[in-house]
């Protein structure tokens, strides 16, 4: 087993306080929005080495794949680790986006090597071949605009903007008509599409009705019964004025999850993080087409074809556990499964649920992994990677202990 150090992302719309408040370590000074737990190339974390050495995990992992993977891991998903975790801390809205399946991000990625396009070019969509399916599990109550709602709950939203700015007697913007005939349609995917494509394609029109939506509502307008939505609309306009996001938001599900829930996504769902702390896990993939809220660089024809045009209800995952006591979250996803580890003081031992290689991090009190090849012991705040071959592991808690000890595993799900 080896103790790993982690990469900070420092991305603006990061907390300054959440993940330093959570691993007990000082604050930065500055927005810490992920800390990226695994081997992925542009940040991998770094594994300390029995001698005091340090090497990134990607290149410990290259040294020889199959015993830190696992046979059956590199069989299926090649000589790298199969998923990414990170801590994820949102004090704004994250860009609205959207992850490819893995044929479009193998497609996408030789289609942007074969064009020559630098890897870290501001216009790159692709930084690698593999998808991104995701989950979230909160820590904090976590709020996210996630998947299309229903066309026709949507429209009653639009409808009831249109009423509102009937009253001040400049009329309705043609935006908006078009939108509701939009989500009129019979169809649903053709409903979505025709609404999602007006939007983010508007231009100044929409800027135009985002101003007057806003002022609106601002100047007291009644919200009911649609105030969290088009609360929603004022927050997101205050920090991307004008934004096609902003009213895209409308189209979307509101989803708050509280601390112990967890969702997933997986390719081709819209989504936007809005504020919270969690813990994210995915396949080890950056890839993101943006759709707004955002200065990023946005390829509106690659988002339409990546955007999956349906509806679909809240993607709540809901906790599995087994008769050894293990705490799971098992997405329909294979490259991944989160264990949340809670041991009181005095309490028993917990098997690491581990296929394959796994990484743990310590978020409350200190645990001991054991396993045949040897003990480690993890404080608050640090973290380790585990080889395939050092399985199996327990997680007992520390002697002595006051408090209860809480830490987060992620390994490889290989379920059918």
């Amino acid at each position: 087993m080896y103790q790993i150090d982690n990469v900070l992302r420092p991305y603006a719309w990061g907390s300054t306080t959440a993940i330093a408040g959570l691993l007990g370590r000082p604050e930065s000074g500055g927005p810490e929005a992920e800390l990226w737990i695994g081997a992925h190339p542009d940040s991998p974390s770094v594994a300390i080495r029995p001698d005091g050495t340090s090497t990134p995990l990607d290149a410990l992992i290259a040294e020889d794949p199959e015993r830190f993977l696992g046979a059956a891991s590199v069989a299926e998903f090649g000589p790298r680790l199969p998923f990414l975790a990170k801590l994820l801390a949102s004090a704004k809205p994250l860009s609205l986006q959207v992850h490819p399946s893995l044929e479009q991000a193998r497609a996408g990625y030789a289609r942007e090597n074969a064009a020559g396009i630098p890897p870290h070019a501001a216009n790159r969509n692709y930084h690698d071949d593999n998808h991104k399916p995701e989950m979230i599990f909160a820590l904090t109550p976590f709020e996210s605009l996630c998947g299309f709602r229903h066309p026709e709950k949507s429209r009653d939203i639009f409808l009831h903007l249109a009423g509102c700015l009937e009253l001040p007697g400049d009329g309705v913007p043609q935006v908006l008509k078009g939108v509701i005939e939009d989500l009129s349609q019979p169809d649903e995917a053709t409903a979505l599409r025709s609404a999602f494509e007006r939007l983010i394609a508007g231009g100044d029109d929409v800027r135009e009705a985002t101003s007057r939506v806003v002022h609106v509502l601002a100047a007291g307008a009644p919200m009911a019964p649609y105030q969290r939505e088009l609360s929603t609309v004022l927050s997101l306009n205050s920090e991307y004025p004008g934004d096609p996001g902003v009213l895209i938001s409308l189209l979307l599900n509101r989803l708050s999850l509280q601390p112990g829930e967890a969702a997933y996504l997986p390719a081709g769902k819209v989504h936007a993080y809005l504020h919270g702390l969690g813990v994210e896990v995915m396949a080890s993939s950056d890839n993101v087409l943006r759709g707004g809220l955002t200065p990023k660089f946005i390829d509106i024809p690659e988002l339409l074809n990546t955007l999956v045009f349906e509806a679909v209800d809240f993607p709540m995952l809901q906790r599995e556990t087994t008769e050894l006591g293990q705490e799971l979250y098992c997405p329909p996803f294979r490259e991944f499964q989160l264990q949340r580890i809670e041991l009181q003081p005095d309490g028993s031992p917990v098997p690491l649920a581990q296929s394959g290689a796994a990484v743990v991090i310590v978020v409350a009190g200190s645990v001991y992994l054991d396993s045949p090849k040897g003990d480690l012991r993890l404080d608050r705040g640090a973290s380790a990677f585990l080889p395939a071959s050092d399985a199996p592991v327990n997680v007992h808690p520390v002697s002595g202990s006051t408090a209860n000890a809480v830490a987060f595993a992620v390994t490889t799900s290989m379920r059918t």
